[in-house]
């Protein structure tokens, strides 16, 4: 029986009746709490022009959340690099990585984490083209071994600080052709099953087998991302999980900016087609009572080989949120692994 890590991916969602100030201090607290807890990392994600979620800065927040957990890593889930200038990423993180050794995780992404006028403005000089991506990890791999950067000149640009220690470095990725970049680059990858419930499995496996080691990562390393809610309150279960139906479905339909509560659309009816949708997207994600996510969390660590899970909950409360962490550590005796 494989050993299973449990990690949080906090989107940091706001709810109806709420606002960004909560929100953010919420993820203060829900980290505490998932240190103590036994959960391995805690990731923030990068999102922008958006009135339903709070940051768009993680590398902000990490700083902030370093200085209130002692043993949880803390990471970006993740930086939007065609966003980004690559020094000023390694950079950050490095900064990071000094205040917090062998804490932190730089998980990075291809995806704008917006739409593409925010995009151009956040990077006016970004051509949106997929080599500059590929360019940017190489450039990152050079800076964090202190290594001169291919093509740009004779002189070694640093990334300060100069330290001993470095980032563990994270792809995360929703198709097989990212999962093949981390392999080539030797570089941990994490699927986000909560985008795309489709190709998880194989891509992993593609990944293993391609594999190259590097001064980073002697071994291939993975993790799996879902939406999750766990509660013994069925009721709870219930609302959870249509609630969840709705949002994933709204988005399908372009209303991005909507704060909804259970009592908006508990009288939602689907037709055929949307039910299909559904069901669809229920795959992105995993809810039930404690015992039925036992079993479902194992299941998806066995059909996709791996050992680790990250989880983004959305729920109508904190204490809903909260409690549904509390209860899968419970589960799976997380502070055991410690």
């Amino acid at each position: 029986m494989r050993k299973i890590k449990l990690s949080v991916l906090d989107q940091t969602p706001i709810r109806k009746g709420s606002n960004s100030t909560e929100s953010l201090q919420e993820s203060i607290e829900l980290a505490k709490l998932a240190d103590e807890l036994g959960y391995t990392r805690y990731w923030l994600s990068e999102h922008h022009n958006s009135s339903t979620l709070a940051t768009g800065s993680p590398e902000v927040m990490i700083a902030r959340l370093g200085a209130e957990t002692k043993n949880i890593r803390l990471g970006s889930g993740g930086m939007m690099m065609p966003n980004h200038s690559t020094l000023r990423v390694a950079e950050n993180f490095r900064v990071l990585e000094a205040l917090y050794p062998n804490r932190i995780d730089l998980g990075m992404g291809r995806a704008p984490g917006g739409d593409r006028l925010t995009a151009h403005l956040l990077n006016p000089s970004n051509q949106f083209d997929p080599k500059d991506y590929i360019q940017q990890l190489r450039d990152l791999q050079h800076l964090f071994n202190d290594e001169p950067l291919e093509g740009i000149s004779q002189a070694k640009v640093l990334a300060i600080p100069i330290i001993n220690t470095s980032p563990d470095l994270w792809i995360l990725t929703s198709s097989g052709e990212s999962a093949l970049i981390a392999a080539h680059f030797g570089m941990a990858m994490s699927f986000a099953q909560f985008i795309n419930p489709t190709g998880g499995a194989q891509a992993i496996k593609n990944y293993k087998a391609q594999f190259q080691s590097s001064t980073e990562l002697q071994e291939p390393q993975t993790s799996v991302g879902i939406f999750a809610f766990c509660s013994d309150d069925e009721e709870k279960v219930e609302r959870a999980q249509a609630l969840m139906d709705y949002r994933l479905l709204s988005f399908e339909r372009g209303q991005f900016n909507k704060i909804y509560s259970y009592d908006d659309i508990k009288n939602e009816d689907y037709d055929a087609q949307e039910w299909q949708r559904v069901l669809h997207n229920r795959k992105r994600m995993a809810v039930g009572t404690s015992a039925q996510m036992k079993e479902k969390l194992e299941s998806i660590c066995e059909e996709f080989d791996t050992d680790e899970i990250l989880m983004s909950t959305f729920t109508e409360t904190k204490e809903d949120r909260f409690d549904s962490y509390k209860l899968l550590a419970k589960t799976f005796e997380l502070k055991n692994l410690l």
